[in-house]
């Protein structure tokens, strides 16, 4: 039994290991957490209740004004607000055979030989179904009878129809910026203002992102919900985001002068100085409370004229990820006569851009040129 036992704890041992790496070569690590202020929003409730959904629900603030003095309360009071949103979970599988060129003594032993693969695997489907709820067209749940929002779902960008597109650029239209000007988007007709962007106003700047940011700090100031900043310092008065950019916005922002000024003017130089400037290092751009974060594998499509690509102003909650089972490790030794093993690993999880009445909840969207190097 304490074989056993040890066997087990090196197997865990093992699958919180490779959870951990995967995550970390999605690129999106950093931002992926359990707490309600991650970006990445991961829910593990499934794990030990069961089910195929989990609800991702929200209470929204009081918008009325109250009562001052002695005016009536009764009739006055605030409708609270309740909204819901689902994540539906499916399982996750693949497997890589293993020649028996080597002897194994252990399913450990096994499971190593097969895990740098599966391991990037594992990483790049999370990168790209991360990118792909983030690019997603948000459907509005219907209302039920007595007009309570149903919850909402999503569509895969690319296979989203035109009345499917243009309905949600309706719905978001405080959270979605074509170009370097809210106007782009002003037909409300997503084709339409797909076309406004060119290739010499509309690259992705120092100037378009403090605008997308303004626009995240507004959002919901009149109507649907907030976009909160994943990190904030009430009392310094400063609120971070964090914008996931393709590699043609991120090299215009990088080229912005901008840019340049400011991390030549206002990053040290001295001790590890240079070892931190991305002047002179690669990595992340750091400008007026916006991280920037290159993710090669966001793609770029054309707009008809030119090619562009889609870059994501991210706060609290952006995208959910549910887990109702960590990744998991099979062996199936009987394969060829048990000469050639497989080891295969399989999860249940599922992704989705977070949303509540057919709006995106933490993330303003911005659509810009993204025109490839000559």
């Amino acid at each position: 039994m304490e074989v056993v036992l040890a066997e087990a704890s090196v197997k865990q041992t093992w699958i919180t290991k490779f959870l951990t790496e995967y995550v970390r070569e999605s690129g999106f690590m950093p931002y992926m957490g359990t707490g309600v202020g991650s970006i990445i929003r991961i829910r593990n409730e499934l794990k030990d209740a069961g089910g195929a959904y989990i609800n991702v629900p929200l209470i929204t603030r009081l918008k009325g004004r109250g009562v001052r003095g002695s005016e009536v309360l009764k009739g006055n009071e605030d409708d609270l607000g309740n909204l819901n949103d689902q994540i539906r979970i499916d399982w996750l599988r693949n497997a890589v055979k293993v020649p028996k060129s080597t002897s194994y003594k252990t399913d450990i032993d096994l499971f190593d030989a097969a895990k740098d693969q599966l391991r990037s695997w594992d990483a790049e489907v999370l990168r790209d179904d991360i990118i792909g709820a983030l690019m997603s067209v948000i459907i509005a749940g219907a209302p039920d009878v007595n007009g309570i929002a149903g919850n909402d779902s999503a569509v895969d960008y690319f296979l989203a129809n035109a009345s499917q597109r243009n309905a949600f650029l309706v719905n978001n239209a405080d959270r979605i910026l074509f170009g370097k000007s809210k106007s782009n988007a002003s037909s409300g007709v997503w084709a339409t203002a797909l076309a406004t962007i060119d290739n010499t106003d509309d690259k992705l700047t120092a100037a378009t992102a403090k605008l997308a940011k303004r626009m995240a700090k507004t959002a919901g100031n009149t109507t649907g919900t907030h976009i909160r900043p994943f990190k904030s310092d009430a009392t310094a008065g400063r609120e971070w985001f964090v914008m996931f950019c393709n590699s043609m916005a991120f090299r215009d922002i990088s080229e912005d002068s901008t840019i340049i000024q400011a991390n030549t003017q206002a990053r040290a130089r001295e001790g590890d100085g240079i070892e931190r400037n991305p002047l002179f290092q690669d990595g992340d751009l750091l400008y007026n409370g916006i991280i920037f974060r290159e993710i090669p594998e966001i793609p770029t499509f054309s707009n008809g004229t030119i090619d562009v690509g889609m870059n994501f102003l991210c706060g609290q909650s952006a995208v959910g990820v549910a887990y109702g089972q960590d990744p998991t490790l099979r062996i199936d030794l009987k394969e060829d006569y048990e000469f050639r093993p497989g080891v295969a690993i399989e999860e249940l999880r599922g992704i989705k851009k977070v949303s509540y009445g057919g709006q995106q909840y933490g993330v303003v969207t911005l659509i810009n040129a993204a025109v490839a190097d000559a």
